[in-house]
């Protein structure tokens, strides 16, 4: 019997990182009780209604620096990317004592998460309007949110990074799939059914078999889907991978470059269509 699971658990891959050097351009707010990074795209970048991305971190959480500066990037194309922090200021790389619990942390986390995501989430639309075009990209430990957030029909356009847990008959429901770790998603009302993933040659957590049944879904359901698949980097690339490594920092820029076009082609047809309509 072939197994519903399409990408595996954790890793070692998905505790390590390189840590990256620049100036974070966003701020920290307080959103319904959740520290969030706040980054907002410069006033020539802000035309027509807003667009958000929901970024969705990794087990290093929005506020290390790696992920901050990913956050800028997408506000420096016209995003206001805000990062919820359902580690609560609980990122597993402060921890260096010897005796860490992982995996009591992995539990702790995903429960926070899974208690304060559908508030913070409706504070974000109250914060931003119902009217504003909403999308979300989420890394490793994030990805499966975004599928949540898809699964009730909260997204337009959806694209993921890196490795999620979930199961064949979940994508099938949802209709959205983005690659293992990371993932983004656009969402509004009516949802539509757009999908992207930006995926590598050879990953552990997310093998060859499972990438192309997680294709057939796609194709099955219709969805209109982007797979990017980059040779010669490691599991976590997009945001925790050697930016001294040329096959790394071009595979980790061109991803966030494709992550952005991928929202602003969506955004822009869904900015058209309601125009249209009034």
């Amino acid at each position: 019997m072939t197994s519903p699971i399409l990408a595996g658990p954790f890793g070692e891959c998905c505790f390590t990182a390189v840590k990256h050097e620049g100036t974070p351009a966003g701020r920290v707010d307080t959103i319904s009780g959740v520290p969030t990074y706040v980054s907002e795209p410069p006033p020539a970048k802000t035309v027509g209604k807003p667009k958000v991305v929901l970024y969705l971190a990794d087990v290093y959480g929005p506020m290390y620096i790696n992920n901050q500066l990913v956050q800028d990037y997408f506000a420096s194309q016209g995003f206001i990317a805000v990062g919820v922090d359902y580690f609560l200021g609980d990122p597993v790389y402060i921890h260096k004592e010897s005796d860490f619990d992982r995996p009591a942390w992995i539990a702790k986390s995903k429960a926070q998460a899974t208690e304060l995501m559908p508030r913070w989430l409706d504070a974000i639309r109250e914060k931003y309007g119902q009217d504003a075009h909403y999308t979300a990209v989420g890394y490793c430990f994030g990805a499966p949110y975004v599928l949540d957030l898809a699964a009730r029909g909260d997204i337009v356009l959806s694209r993921i990074r890196h490795s999620l847990l979930k199961i064949t008959s979940r994508i099938s429901r949802s209709l959205y799939f983005c690659h293992a770790r990371a993932r983004t998603i656009c969402f509004g009302r009516p949802p539509t059914r757009f999908i992207s993933s930006s995926l590598i040659e050879i990953d552990h957590t997310f093998p060859l078999e499972s990438r192309r049944r997680a294709e057939d879904i796609l194709v099955g359901n219709k969805a209109s889907y982007c797979f990017q698949v980059f040779s010669g980097v490691s599991h976590g690339f997009a945001v925790r991978g050697d930016p001294n490594v040329g096959d790394t920092r071009w595979a980790k820029e061109e991803s966030a470059r494709g992550i952005a076009n991928w929202f602003q082609r969506f955004c822009a047809e869904a900015e058209a269509s309601q125009s249209v309509k009034l």
